[in-house]
């Protein structure tokens, strides 16, 4: 019948289920931000070679969240994210650990200008909190620039660990919007926010 599930599917990522948390009730800008997180344990088809060990494996939980906010608050809700990664990489006594701002790759979905304007919040937040960092050129992902903090083991390895992503695209994809202060329909900016990365 239409509207029944005929099965379960294993869930690859957690941002859909929050655009569907955010979608499901009007926001006014005064509402701004909403912040959803969780961990959520999630499930890839990672391909043999990609495995190894406890590093990379195909079912994890992610300390995940997701924040819909104005453009107007992109610069502080960033720097936010970061410091918050930076407490917790210290909590958790992580000394040794390198910062990296990832720009559009060659395929990407949509506009120049957004790219732009995310990748120069992102750098602002960097350089606000005067962290070192290195450039992956076209290192993003499709949907959005990002900086990751990447932890050095004991054996001199690099792993990804936490992340921050600035998004225009999700919010303009799966139409969302929020009331502005004239009454009209504007659409949020996303952010994605990995603390650990994965449990």
């Amino acid at each position: 019948n239409e509207g029944t599930i005929d099965g379960y599917l294993l869930k690859p990522m957690n941002c859909p289920h929050h655009i569907r948390i955010y979608a499901s009730d009007k926001h006014s800008y005064r509402d701004l931000p909403v912040r959803l997180a969780e961990f959520g344990t999630v499930y890839r088809w990672e391909q043999s070679g990609e495995l190894g060990g406890m590093t990379r494996v195909r079912g994890f939980t992610q300390d995940d969240a997701h924040l819909f906010l104005t453009t107007d608050q992109l610069d502080a809700e960033i720097e936010r994210c970061v410091r918050f990664v930076l407490d917790m990489l210290k909590a958790f006594s992580f000394e040794d650990f390198h910062v990296v701002l990832s720009t559009r790759p060659d395929k990407y979905v949509g506009e120049v200008a957004e790219w732009e304007r995310a990748t120069a919040a992102l750098r602002r937040a960097l350089e606000n909190l005067e962290l070192s960092y290195e450039v992956d050129e076209g290192g993003g992902a499709f949907y959005g620039p990002k900086i990751d903090v990447n932890i050095t083991d004991c054996l001199g390895r690099n792993w990804q660990c936490s992340t921050v992503q600035a998004d225009f695209n999700l919010p303009e994809r799966f139409d969302l919007t929020y009331i502005d202060s004239s009454g009209g329909r504007t659409r949020p900016v996303m952010i994605h926010r990995a603390l650990l990365g994965s449990l």
